[in-house]
């Protein structure tokens, strides 16, 4: 059978692409190698931040505000609870990245925010204890996202407008034939006019060309036991990133499975192959780098690791994303290497890759993730 738009790989971004291609009449095959949903690559873990105040840079808060409306539709339509408000902090030095950059985009593009200090943030939200010289930016937008309901809700509203959905399959290989494609996989052969790569970890292996700039690395979560779980509720922790002690943290209120949930962007620097990885593995210098800062910033905390979890990571250069056609092969769409920071943007992906496999181009500026930075970069 002919599809208008093969889609490889149901995590975030494969999930949303097909959804947005059915739900406009495309005719859509979803190839996903593991299950549906997963915990072999990025896209698992009870929760995973949202927030507007995006240090990283300005041009992400139109994309986000999108991805917010975006988000709440699919609520409305699959009448499941994903999103989840609770504020937001960036806290580091006053003149850290995170600090400075939250700001500038919150002065850019008018967002309402406060700065506090670590006493006032104490104050406010006593389950967080950091060193006095550091300072937050409080944002009341953020909050998380339950991961494997989002992927489950696009999954089953694109079926529902008719896309075909094909688990425990994986994809061998995929060849330009003219205008199209032909992609073969564990279990048959398919053809369609567009390809959308939104594998994770593995797009690297499909589309060699890019390999260079892809890293998968390795990344731990722990969830850490409380001695008062009032203090991490939803309603009176906000989800957090952090600078300190020379490395970039994340964190959450207790939601889905008990604790408080951590993790240090790029953990221990580890690069990976996503097939060999052992993701059963963590050792005791994975769980002592999370739990020095509970130590130092957590007080509150004080527990023991309940639950630990590894994901994966795939890092561009420039920590952007990769949303764009190939330049030699304008029917492959990639949406893919969020660097550890774009499931949150997966609705909004979603809908750029569709706009990008039926139209050629989309209305949203995804300037900072076309390709030709690489090529500028060689």
């Amino acid at each position: 059978m002919s599809y208008d738009v093969i889609v490889l790989g149901a995590g975030g971004m494969g999930s949303a692409t097909a959804y947005q291609l059915a739900r406009r009449g495309a005719r859509v095959l979803l190839l996903e190698r593991y299950g549906i949903p997963h915990e072999q690559g990025s896209s698992h873990g009870f929760t995973r931040i949202i927030r507007l105040a995006y240090f990283e840079h300005p041009s992400y808060v139109p994309l986000l505000r999108r991805a917010y409306d975006l988000w709440e539709e699919l609520e409305r339509e699959s009448h499941e609870s994903l999103l989840h408000i609770t504020g937001s902090i960036d806290a580091g030095a006053a003149d850290s990245r995170t600090v400075t950059g939250s700001l500038h985009s919150c002065q850019v593009h008018d967002l309402p925010h406060e700065v506090l200090t670590s006493a006032e943030l104490s104050r406010r939200f006593p389950g967080y204890g950091l060193p006095d010289e550091l300072v937050a930016v409080w944002q009341p937008r953020g909050g998380f996202l339950v991961p494997e309901a989002c992927i489950t809700a696009h999954v089953t509203r694109a079926a529902h407008h008719g896309a075909e959905v094909r688990a425990h399959e994986q994809v061998l290989d995929w060849e330009a034939t003219g205008s199209g494609v032909v992609v073969t996989t564990d279990r048959g052969r398919y053809e369609a006019g567009r390809l959308v790569v939104a594998a994770g970890s593995w797009t690297g292996a499909l589309v060699p060309a890019l390999q260079r700039w892809l890293v998968p690395e390795r990344q731990v979560l722990a969830w850490f036991d409380l001695a008062d779980r009032d203090l991490f509720a939803p309603s009176h922790f906000p989800v957090f990133n952090l600078d300190f002690g020379g490395e970039h943290w994340y964190g959450f209120p207790e939601f889905g499975v008990p604790g408080f949930k951590i993790g240090c962007y790029h953990h221990l620097r580890e690069a990976v192959d996503p097939d060999t990885v052992d993701r059963a593995a963590v050792t005791p210098r994975d769980v002592e780098l999370l739990h020095s800062l509970v130590r130092d910033c957590f007080p509150a905390v004080g527990g023991e690791v309940l639950l630990t979890k590894t994901c994966l990571f795939t890092n561009t250069p420039d920590e952007h994303f990769i949303l764009d056609r190939l330049p030699n092969t304008p029917q492959v769409v990639i949406a893919h290497a969020c660097s550890g920071h774009g499931f949150k943007f997966s609705s909004v992906i979603g809908e750029i890759a569709a706009d990008l496999a039926l139209d050629g181009d989309t209305r949203h500026d995804i300037a900072l993730h076309r390709l030709g930075r690489f090529a500028a970069a060689r």
